[in-house]
């Protein structure tokens, strides 16, 4: 038990640490052997450092577990099924843009919700698009010389574009962290309104899954805010005192970031591999209910869901040739318990036999609940009341 116990945690250690080492030797090249390199940047450095081996190694621990191997294989399987690769690709780049990009999963459960989630993600990746390059110098800026007018963007150490420095490119530019302070800002009230005023959030929120990455989101935004605000109109009144607490923030929230809720920023990109699945499987045989004999989902998801079941430790095989309680459909489980129920209430034992020979006829329930919680077309196929 042991011996396995520890070579599941030896791959995962071995991605992390070369994933820390190859982000290393980018910085190293990036910064033409740390020549742009600033030293005062070190801690955010080894912060990100620590990060990234801690994201690879949760995410590797992750795709271990057998829902998720499961999906993470067939997903990559379906993507590049023969015949299906260029309508994947443009498929692939639809939904990026659709679910990932525009956050369209998130409108669709209220438009305040996803005007939330989008200001708080923009915010964070212009902050990160900016920052992340400047910290390991693989971007700077410097005066082109005989022209003191002219800033220069030099990037893993060549030229790479020129504008005035008083123009507006130059503007937006140089307070790129600042639009995207007001947006995490704006975004974090929204969501801290939403977890005060609505009561079903409420109920099962927590302070470490729901507030702690709001107060760190805000804490990073307001300190950065408050350095421009020191050295732009308070001549850099209590700037070094804002500067190392704007770097407790950051530092922290790079730490925080392996273990909290933000590891779901690199899971969910591992979803659109789970649409892809279930566009394969809507092609594919369709598995059919062993009591009524309807079809309800397809065949592969059901043969894969008692795979990983039976690598999970449960069983719910049934007596009989081929049977598993997988391959019943969902009414006919509710009904079956029902039935179970109704037996054991007349003072018999057992429950609802499986059909032998003729199908038993598929519940019919009179309030189907359609449009109660289902947020689309394949929600509202697989919602069973």
């Amino acid at each position: 038990m042991k011996t396995s116990g520890l070579r599941q945690v030896v791959g995962p250690v071995g991605w992390g640490v070369g994933t820390t080492l190859v982000l290393s030797v980018l910085i190293l090249v990036g910064s033409r052997n740390l020549a742009h390199f600033d030293a005062a940047l070190v801690g955010y450095t080894f912060s990100v450092l620590f990060a990234t081996f801690g994201l690879t190694y949760r995410y590797a621990m992750w795709l271990q577990r057998p829902p998720t191997a499961m999906y993470w294989r067939r997903g990559w399987q379906a993507f590049f099924r023969r015949g299906w690769r260029r309508q994947n690709a443009g498929v692939w780049v639809r939904r990026v843009g659709t679910d990932l990009l525009a956050n369209r999963f998130i409108f669709a459960r209220g438009r305040l919700r996803g005007l939330t989630h989008m200001l708080i993600m923009w915010g964070c990746l212009i902050a990160v698009a900016i920052t992340f390059p400047l910290v390991f110098g693989w971007l700077h800026f410097r005066p082109v010389p005989g022209d003191l007018s002219l800033y220069e963007a030099v990037s893993f150490g060549f030229p790479a574009f020129r504008f005035p420095h008083d123009s507006v490119m130059a503007f937006v530019l140089f307070h790129g962290l600042v639009w995207s302070s007001f947006l995490v800002i704006a975004g974090v009230m929204l969501a801290m309104r939403r977890r005060m005023r609505e009561e079903g959030a409420a109920a099962v929120q927590r302070f470490a899954e729901d507030f702690m990455p709001l107060i760190l989101l805000f804490a990073v935004s307001l300190t950065g805010l408050m350095l421009t605000a020191s050295y732009t109109w308070m001549k850099g009144y209590a700037y070094t005192f804002i500067a190392i607490l704007h770097a407790i923030t950051v530092i922290g929230t790079f730490l925080w970031l392996p273990f909290g809720k933000f590891f779901h920023i690199f899971q969910r990109p591992a979803q659109l591999g789970v649409s892809f699945y279930k566009d394969i499987g809507r092609t594919q045989e369709l598995a059919h209910c062993r009591r009524c004999g309807h079809a309800f989902s397809s065949r592969m998801h059901i043969e894969d869901l008692i795979e990983v079941e039976r690598q999970l430790g449960f069983q719910y095989d049934i007596p009989g040739d081929d049977a598993h309680y997988q391959w019943i459909c969902p009414r006919c489980r509710r009904t079956s318990l029902a039935m179970a129920q109704g037996a054991l209430w007349r003072g018999k034992r057992g429950g609802a036999p499986l059909a032998h020979g003729r199908p038993l006829p598929m519940p019919v329930h009179a309030n189907p609940a359609r449009g109660q919680g289902p947020l689309g077309a394949e929600d509202a196929d697989n919602f069973f009341p």
